[in-house]
């Protein structure tokens, strides 16, 4: 078993949504994951959420950030869980990584992820 923990400030996910709009969107969120957040009435919150899972994923994985964001993810309501494709779904397989349990939450500033990675 493997744990990968991030903390991000949702102003900063707010920062670089305003500074560079539908191409930082489209660089690290699938398009599921952009329907999701930009139907919520504080869209930033839900990036900033779904983008420390990706790093908690990418650190359980042992990864690092080693892996293309839309690589990873976020899917599922209310308990959210993690989809991957490409190199990062064969580096999982690689390191046997069998199931990765996700919990997501948020205040008004911090958005946070833990990833739990149990081996095959």
């Amino acid at each position: 078993m493997r744990i990968g923990v991030d903390l991000i400030e949702i102003e900063r996910i707010r920062g670089a949504l305003a500074r560079y709009g539908a191409d930082f969107k489209e660089r690290c969120f699938t398009e599921a994951e952009r329907a999701y957040c930009d139907s919520k009435p504080n869209p930033p919150q839900h990036y900033a959420g779904r983008f420390a899972a990706k790093e908690a994923v990418g650190k359980a994985l042992g990864s690092g950030v080693y892996f293309t964001w839309k690589e990873i993810e976020v899917r599922g309501r209310p308990k959210p869980g993690v989809h991957l494709t490409g190199r990062t779904a064969a580096w999982a397989e690689r390191v046997g990584a069998a199931k990765i349990e996700l919990s997501m939450t948020h205040s008004r500033e911090l958005a946070a992820a833990v990833a739990v990675v149990v081996d095959a």
